[in-house]
């Protein structure tokens, strides 16, 4: 063996015995005849101590940092202790010392507080995965990965394997493709979920089905997504909505109390899509602090009290005016006003500028807008914004889609700056009745305009008491600037999404499981009878064998992982992440192929 215990697991107790240890130096410090050393593996930190007047052979043997070295001692205990970390009371006296292998000095300090940077740290990730902050991540993601498997394992669900190479139904991202060699000319997709597979699983009577995937999608990247990336993937027939929410919602409460030992007794709030877009400006609106959006254009009252009765253009003239009222912040300087003002005006954000109200502790008010608007009517637009003394107005003017998304970013930079999202705070949410179509006016994908698309994916059920509206009617839109007044607009998803502090842990839906209403799905979504049947035609022939009433819902793991672990960064909770171009820098890749692999796939001739 080449070790008899680990460098985490002495204690005061082991003193006098005799062990032989295993590690990395991770620290080494010289003090007259005395070399202490920090020996460091995954289980934790050892101090081992050569002692020259002793042992003089010991010192003969060059050491450095992160060499691999085994130490044969005794177990003493420290005169100086370090209460730091769990070995800290004692430490090995070495009598016997071999360096099993050597090492570079490595490009940055592998420690809590590096020096590298994440380019570098990437390119060698096997010594960054070394650093206590990203292991300790590594163990949250096992540890999360288990307890999932525990709750579903114990709620009756089958954790079932689907295929990796598919047929491409391009759909929402694309696909990434493999060429077959075997079928030159023809590709597999890889999958961006494994959503059909897990549908065809009701069909064949496996009601309770769960599986952690890897799925893939060549999209453009982000700091909260990857091009591989895992999802807890689950489906449930004889279902509706109602048992699917309180099934995850058990999920989620399981791993809180399991995995970071909080009891999360709170009854979930729900809000429906409508309430979250009014409200906060977006469908995953953060909970944990107010500051809701203030539409000072919605109510006619107010414009024609207020705004209406000013030369302010700014105001009168946009299409929209949204206000946010930020609480103890009235004392801002110019100098901070002038930074958020400059912040809206960033291409991200794209607005023109920015209106302040200062309502002060002495009941005073002070405003950007003063030479247009007098005490009153300052006095007035606080009170509809139910501000208080010391609270600040931001207030942004113009289209409305585009504003209530500035006003939206605008809330959570405010509450990031003033210390609102803790990250140790956690507020969950469910976000119900999203539409089922959204209309394109633009070309994004190439589909053209002028056409619904799915707003989640084409076997997303309307909702019971809609389903005669999508049945009854033609999804051809005559006139495109009346597009809202369709019918199909009015049409709602039975889907939900689960929001963490802002962020969707996962989200799905009731799934179609009627033939004739799929293919009413893809007809309204433009497909021709023989681009749905070369499609999914094997999902339509499903149907008719008895398909059950079922849904389902999917986890973002690697997300889950990281708002588990106080971040909203999901490469720090992957073990050999890609960067925000997709590349590996590590391994180079992706890369070119030799032209014998291309000619053997058909690829060039």
């Amino acid at each position: 063996m080449y070790r008899t215990k680990t460098c985490g697991e002495l204690r005061i107790a082991d003193v006098a015995k005799v062990v032989t240890l295993c590690g990395w130096i991770q620290k080494i410090r010289k003090m007259g005849a005395l070399t202490f050393i920090d020996l460091r593996d995954r289980y934790g930190i050892t101090q081992i101590v050569l002692d020259e007047s002793k042992n003089p052979e010991l010192l003969k043997t060059a050491l450095g940092r992160e060499f691999v070295i085994q130490a044969k001692g005794n177990v003493i205990e420290r005169s100086s202790k370090n209460q730091n970390i769990a070995t800290g009371e004692i430490e090995l006296e070495v009598t016997e010392l071999n360096v099993l292998n050597a090492a570079l000095t490595p490009p940055f300090t592998i420690e809590d507080d590096t020096d590298g940077g994440e380019d570098l740290r990437m390119k060698y990730r096997y010594l960054d995965l070394r650093r206590n902050p990203v292991k300790q991540n590594m163990m949250l993601r096992y540890g999360v990965n288990r307890e999932v498997r525990n709750y579903l394992h114990d709620q009756g669900f089958l954790d079932i394997e689907t295929p990796f190479l598919i047929k491409s139904t391009p759909e929402g991202a694309r696909d990434f493709v493999v060429p077959s060699r075997m079928n030159q000319g023809e590709f597999y997709a890889l999958p961006q979920s494994p959503q059909t597979f897990k549908q065809l699983l009701m069909v064949s009577g496996y009601d309770r089905y769960y599986q952690i995937v890897k799925c893939f999608r060549d999209e453009d990247l982000r700091a909260d997504r990857q091009p591989e990336f895992t999802q807890i993937d689950c489906e449930m027939a004889f279902v509706e909505q109602e048992d699917i929410l309180q099934m995850f919602e058990g999920l989620i409460k399981h791993l809180f109390k399991t995995v970071k030992n909080i009891d999360y007794t709170e009854v979930v709030p729900r809000m429906t899509w409508d309430d979250a877009m009014w409200n906060y400006g977006n469908d995953k609106p953060d909970i944990r602090f107010e500051m809701k959006l203030q539409n000072l254009k919605s109510l006619g009252k107010v414009f024609a009290d207020v705004l209406n009765q000013t030369d302010f253009k700014v105001f009168n003239d946009a299409e929209t005016v949204i206000a946010i009222c930020v609480p103890n912040a009235a004392e801002y300087s110019r100098k901070q006003t002038d930074e958020l003002i400059e912040w809206v005006k960033r291409p991200q954000i794209g607005m023109g500028g920015l209106a302040f109200l200062k309502c002060a502790a002495d009941g005073t008010f002070k405003s950007s807008f003063d030479k247009f608007y007098d005490a009153e009517k300052l006095k007035s637009l606080a009170t509809f914004c139910n501000a208080k003394p010391n609270d600040l107005i931001l207030i942004l003017a113009g289209t409305e889609e585009k504003t209530r998304k500035a006003t939206s970013d605008l809330r959570m930079e405010m509450a990031t700056r003033l210390g609102f999202r803790k990250p140790d705070e956690f507020k969950l949410l469910w976000v119900y009745d999203f539409p089922l179509f959204e209309f394109a006016l633009e070309d994004q994908d190439g589909g053209g305009v002028g056409r619904w698309v799915a707003r989640h994916h084409p076997f997303t059920s309307p909702k019971p008491e809609h389903i005669d509206i999508m049945v009854n009617n033609s999804p051809k839109v005559e006139n495109l600037e009346k597009y809202l007044e369709h019918p199909y607009a009015q049409i709602k998803a039975n889907a939900y999404d689960l929001i963490l502090n802002g962020n969707e842990l996962g989200g799905g839906s009731i799934r179609i499981f009627q033939k004739d209403l799929q293919q009413k799905m893809f007809e309204a979504l433009g497909m021709s009878e023989e681009e749905a049947n070369h499609k999914f035609g094997f999902l339509l022939g499903a149907f008719e064998y008895g398909a059950p009433p079922h849904g389902g819902l999917a986890f973002g793991f690697d997300r889950l992982c990281a708002l588990l672990g106080g971040s909203e960064i999901i490469r720090d909770f992957i073990a050999f992440p890609k960067n925000n171009s997709g590349r590996d820098v590590m391994m180079d890749s992706p890369s070119t192929i030799a032209e014998k692999q291309l000619k053997e796939l058909g690829l060039k001739g």
